[in-house]
């Protein structure tokens, strides 16, 4: 529930920005979720799922102090002056540019383990179940997971629109897989999830 939450609060402030134009506020909070928290709480779930609680909590820790290392120094870094105020956001605004080299860092790891670990589980689930569900979930959810890095790369090629619609599509995805393994009458493979 909290990796939806900082999902659907980062699409907010991208809907606001639609909205209102640029907003100082606004934008610092859309880096914040979107480009830090959009994909690391998801992926946290995972982690915990197919690692032991021990290497979990060490990864939830330092994924946590980047998060708010970076949080921090984009609520107190300078932002360039934006005189169009329908601008597109873009991290370039901060005038500290070393902070966006912490993005990539924690969105690797969002996307490792949010579609790498869907990825793996449907292969294990495709190979140890009759009932394909568990597995057609986790391929919906690695879907998911991929198509806003998908929009984000079409955005910094101009085409917005194409962000906002792969995020809406891919938390869909998402959550019709989640559904489609809940509903499943086929137990978990993973201990954790039992």
């Amino acid at each position: 529930m909290v990796g939806i939450f900082f999902y659907g609060a980062g699409t907010i402030t991208e809907s606001i920005h639609a909205v209102a134009g640029y907003i100082p506020l606004n934008f610092r909070l859309w880096y914040i979720f979107g480009a830090l928290l959009g994909g690391a709480p998801l992926a946290q779930g995972t982690v915990y799922l197919l690692l032991s609680r021990r290497i979990a909590n060490i990864l939830s820790v330092i994924v946590g102090l980047a998060i708010i290392v970076g949080a921090v120094l984009i609520l107190l870094s300078p932002l360039r002056p934006v005189t169009d105020p329908d601008a597109k956001l873009s991290g370039q605004i901060l005038e500290w540019g070393f902070i966006r080299a912490i993005v990539p860092f924690i969105n690797i790891y969002a996307f490792l383990f949010l579609c790498g670990g869907a990825i793996y589980s449907a292969v294990l689930y495709y190979r140890t179940m009759i009932d394909k569900s568990r597995a057609w979930g986790n391929i919906l959810i690695a879907v998911g997971a991929l198509l806003p890095g998908i929009g984000g790369t079409a955005s910094k090629f101009g085409y917005i629109q194409v962000l906002y619609l792969t995020e809406f599509i891919g938390i869909c995805l998402m959550h019709a897989g989640y559904q489609m393994m809940k509903a499943s009458a086929i137990p978990s493979i993973y201990p954790n999830q039992r």
